[in-house]
């Protein structure tokens, strides 16, 4: 099931349109789309190492402009656009914490939170609707969002081969375990 998606990421990573896709990803993904960029990430590194560290960068800054936007949202747009998404992840008591928690921790929260499986539009939104400071904001999401998809490069530019093989040999396999993590973490933010 998973690899004619699989082979039409790698195929896309060929295409000249290929950084623009990830970036509209990364970008959607930080403020209002559920799929995780890594999906798309991964297998673009693996097609091509060489390129590991531009399409982490293409990452980092679209899921920062991303982010803006989700903060965006949550501060000027909470009962019209930003409920309805954070109703999709049964997170209303989460956001409230979240809130709750930005007063108190602040840029903590957002470093902590960039590097989990948590979906970040939550972070995003809780920000904007705490009214957290926007330029703090984004100097974290940078920091946070950056270590993540540097990090993922740097194990696929080190590693890609072998990792490549042990994906393709087992693909099924770890996609599940990607989409346990992915909805751990949706429960993480519904239940904490």
């Amino acid at each position: 099931m998973f690899q004619p998606l699989y082979r039409r990421t790698l195929a896309l990573a060929a295409s000249p349109y290929a950084g623009w896709w990830l970036f509209a990803v990364a970008f959607a993904e930080a403020s209002f789309f559920p799929i995780p960029v890594d999906l798309m990430l991964i297998p673009m590194v693996l097609a091509t190492r060489d390129r590991a560290f531009i399409l982490a960068a293409i990452c980092t800054i679209g899921s920062v402009m991303g982010a803006m936007l989700g903060w965006i949202i949550g501060a000027m747009l909470l009962q019209h656009v930003a409920m309805p998404i954070v109703h999709f992840y049964h997170a209303e008591h989460s956001l409230a914490a979240l809130q709750d928690k930005f007063r108190q921790y602040g840029v903590t929260i957002i470093l902590l939170k960039g590097l989990t499986p948590i979906p970040f539009k939550i972070v995003t939104i809780a920000a904007g609707a705490s009214h957290f400071a926007i330029l703090p904001f984004l100097a974290a999401s940078l920091v946070t969002r950056g270590a993540r998809f540097f990090l993922v490069a740097t194990l696929l530019w080190f590693y890609g081969e072998p990792i490549r093989d042990f994906i393709e040999r087992r693909l099924t396999l770890i996609m599940a375990g990607f989409l346990f993590l992915v909805i751990a973490g949706i429960l993480a933010v519904t239940f904490l």
